[in-house]
């Protein structure tokens, strides 16, 4: 069962969109040093995370400005913004 919906067109939709939010994942741990987080508490750690979210989201808009308008070319491809349900 699994196989067969991996194979299917939304499996593929499905792993696309993954490696998309696992890419911006990566980033947040290396280059923003995210691998730990320093606050304590489920607070702190949720805080902690949405300034590493919108630092990310903000760098992605001023490269998109910086291109005029266009979507700027990215180390790591297209960086969707990361957004929270709460």
């Amino acid at each position: 069962m699994a196989r067969q919906i991996a194979r299917s067109w939304e499996g593929g939709t499905s792993r696309r969109l993954r490696k998309k939010i696992e890419m911006l994942f990566a980033h947040l741990k290396r280059i923003l040093k995210l691998d730990r987080l320093r606050l304590r508490g489920p607070n702190g750690a949720r805080d902690e995370f949405i300034l590493a979210a919108t630092a990310q989201n903000l760098r992605k808009i001023r490269m998109t400005s910086a291109a005029g308008g266009k979507a700027a070319v990215a180390p790591y491809g297209h960086w969707p913004l990361l957004t929270l349900a709460v």
